[in-house]
């Protein structure tokens, strides 16, 4: 939900210019190319709030050093407006710029190798004539040694890389193979939703082996498993993607920008195709159903007000309206926390995350309102936000760990890094 250390950027130093000229393409292309750039999700990676669209200067902390993303605008001299199509193809899907440079596989170009020449074409026509070149220069990426030593990457390209075209299902449908397409390329989902190796690498890349997109943890968030998303229906799927919420969750964290930037504008088909994949996937947990009686003894103690520990009356002065006492919340409004992926995670910084810093569901075409869940840094101190997670991550079906003040506290000096 595009982001993170290695799905967030696009790219990672400046292109080079080379003698190039794209030419003239038909609206249609174009039109379709920009599609596509939403579906690559491109704009978060290369577009920094109040400047230029594309013009690169995000910038991503990461362990190895800050990395920028790179202005892809058709501009000659600090853009992309002299790579030849071939050239692009080659950025986008192998990672080498024209001068024979490596990318860093911030840029996802493991998973957009599988994008189709005809998509790379429509790309390529909308990056050339459909987007306004801007002359901003962003911060060159410059990492500490021996991360600087690009030369590296080639190795770990033979090592880990897949430069195999997309292979559709056998016996799938049409709409399952659109949808398989979509995730393995230019959704990039692996990037965050598949578990990574020592090396940084995604462990699995395709749709028949069973860790692909199964799930893990990046950047002290638990990324969940895609893989048939037993407790969401098809369509719950389709409105999380194209409005950032459901009946029963609501994005927060690099998720929020996935959805604003790229998933809400989906056509509805696309939307549709990608469910069904998911859906169809194997792997897929029993459904739990929760507990009843847990539930409903915790709702009955809040509703009580009587006899609370200090979790319980933090939740009730601060939660409760929203997402009342029996942790549900309120369909495609406030997410539940009952049975939540990020409640009962193991590491609980996402949940600390949230309580701390607040989050919002981004405002789409199809759900315009931008709800807005506040912080409660200022507000509540380190072992009251302990407090307060305890006891959502233990209350209702719940039944994960405990969390600490040093946690809390943790999280919080992250939140005041600049």
């Amino acid at each position: 939900m595009k982001y993170t250390l290695l799905a967030l950027a696009l790219c990672s130093s400046l292109f080079s210019s080379v003698s190039a000229s794209a030419e003239s393409a038909s609206p249609t292309l174009i039109q379709q190319g920009e599609y596509l750039a939403r579906l690559g999700d491109c704009m978060a990676c290369h577009t920094v709030s109040g400047k230029d669209d594309y013009a690169g200067g995000l910038a991503i902390s990461s362990p190895l050093g800050t990395i920028y993303s790179t202005n892809i605008t058709p501009d000659t001299q600090h853009g992309i407006g002299n790579f030849t199509e071939q050239q692009f193809a080659d950025a986008v899907r192998k990672g080498i710029l024209p001068d024979g440079r490596h990318l860093y596989p911030a840029m996802p170009y493991p998973d957009y190798a599988k994008i189709s020449d005809q998509d790379i074409s429509a790309l390529y026509h909308y990056f050339m004539q459909g987007v306004k070149p801007s002359s901003q220069q962003p911060p060159t990426t410059a990492l500490r040694f021996p991360f600087n030593q690009r030369w590296g990457l080639a190795l770990w390209n033979w090592a880990f890389v897949d430069d195999q075209p997309f292979t559709p299902l056998q016996g799938a449908t049409q709409q399952i193979n659109r949808g398989a397409y979509i995730v393995e390329s230019l959704g990039h989902c692996g990037s965050c939703h598949s578990p990574r190796g020592l090396a940084m690498n995604e462990k699995s890349m395709k749709s028949g082996e069973q860790s692909f997109i199964s799930g893990g943890e990046l950047n002290g968030w638990a990324v969940p498993s895609l893989r048939g998303i037993a407790r969401w229906s098809q369509q719950d799927i389709v409105d999380y993607l194209q409005t950032g919420r459901n009946r029963q969750a609501g994005v927060a964290g690099e998720m929020t920008s996935v959805v604003a930037h790229s998933t809400a504008y989906l056509t509805d088909a696309d939307a549709q195709a990608i469910a069904a994949y998911l859906k169809a996937l194997g792997g897929n947990p029993p459904i739990d159903t929760g507990n009843p009686q847990a539930v409903q003894r915790t709702a009955d103690k809040l509703t009580a007000a009587k006899n609370l520990t200090a979790g319980e009356t933090l939740y009730l002065d601060n939660c409760n309206a929203c997402h009342v006492v029996d942790g549900k919340g309120a369909p495609h409004a406030f997410p539940a926390l009952d049975q939540a992926s990020i409640v009962n995670a193991e590491n609980p910084t996402g949940l600390i995350h949230i309580i701390l810093a607040g989050a919002q569901l981004p405002s789409t075409a199809k759900s315009a309102s931008a709800l807005k869940m506040p912080g409660f840094a200022q507000r509540l101190t380190d072992p009251q936000v302990a407090a307060l997670a305890t006891f959502i991550r233990q209350g209702w079906s719940n039944q994960a760990g405990a969390v600490t003040a040093e946690q809390v506290k943790e999280v919080r000096e992250q939140l005041a890094e600049p």
